[in-house]
C-alpha cells in the first residue's frame, strides 16, 4: 500500500466524522436507529450517499441543504478519507461518513431511519448486473432502512446502468419522479445536478452525457 493510501487508513477511524466498520463487535456498537440522537447535532431527515468516493456529492449536498442530515458510505477508506476532511475543513456539521459494506445497511441502519438515497457514478458493472446498486437485491436492502416513500437518485454516464435501472423501475412497478438523459444540456442551472465530481469531470472531458433518474423506492 502506497505510504499516502497507509496513512489516510491509520488516520480515518481517527476522524470525528467517521465511522469505520468492517466487523462488528460489542466494544464498538453501530448506531443503528440512533443517528440522529447520537451522530448529528439536529435531528433531520437522513439522506445516504452510496459508494460516496471522495464523498464530493455528500460535501456539496451538505452546503446545499443544512436542514438535512448527510451519510456518505464506501468500503474504500482511502477515498472517504478525502470527503470527511474536506467536510471538516468546512466545518459541515449535518454531514458524516461510514465505511462499510453497502449489503450490510441494515446493520447500520435502523427500519424507516433513512429519507433518501443518492447514488452517484457508481461502477455499472457491465458484467454482474446482480452487483448494481440498483439491482434489486439492493433495493430490498434500502427497504429495509428506509421510509416506505424514499427517493433515490441516480447520477450516471452509463448509458448501460441508466437503461438498466429503468427496467429495473418497470419491473418492480415503482415511481418514476424524474428521468433526464442529458443533466448539463437540460438542467445546467439546477443546484443538485450541477455539483461536479472527480470522476463526472473524467467523463465530461471524454464527451459523455450526464444521465439522472429518480424514482421512489416503494415497499
Amino acid at each position: 500500500m502506497p505510504k499516502i493510501k497507509e496513512k489516510r487508513m491509520e488516520e480515518l477511524p481517527k476522524l470525528d466524522n467517521t465511522l469505520v466498520y468492517t466487523d462488528f463487535n460489542e466494544e464498538n456498537p453501530a448506531p443503528k436507529g440512533r443517528w440522529n440522537s447520537e451522530v448529528f447535532e439536529k435531528d433531520q431527515p437522513i439522506v445516504l450517499e452510496l459508494a460516496c468516493g471522495k464523498g464530493e456529492y455528500s460535501v456539496g449536498l451538505a452546503e446545499l441543504e443544512p436542514d438535512k442530515n448527510y451519510v456518505g458510505i464506501d468500503i474504500k477508506g482511502n477515498r472517504v478519507w478525502v470527503g470527511a476532511t474536506e467536510a471538516l475543513d468546512k466545518g459541515l456539521e449535518n454531514v458524516r461518513y461510514l465505511r462499510c459494506f453497502i449489503d450490510h445497511l441494515d446493520q447500520f441502519f435502523g427500519k424507516d431511519e433513512v429519507d433518501e438515497a443518492w447514488i452517484v457514478f457508481s461502477d455499472p458493472y457491465l458484467k454482474k448486473e446482480r452487483k448494481r446498486l440498483t439491482a434489486p437485491k439492493f433495493l430490498k436492502t434500502y427497504r429495509k432502512v428506509m421510509k416506505p416513500d424514499a427517493i433515490i437518485h441516480l447520477k450516471t454516464d452509463s448509458d448501460v446502468l441508466y437503461e438498466y435501472t429503468k427496467e429495473i423501475i418497470d419491473q418492480e412497478g415503482l415511481e418514476l419522479l424524474d428521468d433526464e438523459p442529458d443533466v448539463h444540456k437540460n438542467r445546467p442551472n439546477d443546484p443538485k445536478l450541477s455539483i461536479i465530481t472527480y470522476y463526472e469531470e473524467m467523463h465530461l472531458d471524454k464527451g459523455k452525457k450526464i444521465k439522472y433518474l429518480s424514482f421512489r423506492l416503494g415497499k
